[in-house]
């Protein structure tokens, strides 16, 4: 695995970026496509960007935030579900326009921090995990994103999985994450 220190110049490029791959993906996709799951339990790219948005409200910036102001307050916790009542009625189109704007903000919030090495590495108070860094809140934002992204890419593919017929026997993406 070819792990690496964190380096802020490097997370930004990725997290300015999403949004547009995002809409690139999904804008002007039929319903079909944007609501598609893996299966019970799982979430559609509608539902994925409804929770990247409630990340950005609530989630990355904030919790910077209280690590800069040296809040040793436990973070509040995310509701991970949460997307599924703010996003109700909402179309995708309107949720990919969101996403990007409050992407915007959080970055223009985040240099405005002016981050240095030492901020990088104060601490904050996860609920769950414990003591953790800015460094490593900031990297789990990048991976994060990521993460979503081959989520989304991944539940598109399942969707013409039994159209590939014998195909999918060289299409790792359509055995990745099978649920039983």
């Amino acid at each position: 695995m070819n792990s690496q220190v964190f380096e802020l110049d490097e997370a930004l490029a990725v997290l300015e970026r999403t949004p547009a791959v995002l809409a690139a993906l999904l804008a002007g996709l039929q319903e079909g496509w944007i609501q598609a799951t893996e299966g019970e339990g799982t979430w559609s790219p509608y539902d994925v960007v409804g929770h990247l948005i409630h990340g950005e409200r609530t989630d990355w910036v904030p919790r910077a935030r209280q690590i800069l102001v040296g809040d040793n307050r436990p973070f509040e916790p995310f509701d991970r579900t949460a997307q599924f009542q703010e996003s109700a009625g909402r179309s995708l189109g309107e949720l990919l326009a969101e996403l990007a704007e409050l992407r915007r903000e959080n970055l223009a919030a985040l240099a405005a921090m002016r981050l240095d090495e030492q901020d990088l590495s104060r601490q904050g108070l996860h609920p769950e995990l414990g003591e953790v860094t800015l460094a490593q809140l900031l990297a789990t934002w990048v991976v994060h994103d990521l993460d979503h992204v081959a989520q989304i890419s991944r539940t598109l593919a399942k969707r013409y999985g039994e159209a590939t017929g014998p195909w999918s026997a060289y299409l790792s993406i359509l055995s990745d994450r099978l649920r039983p």
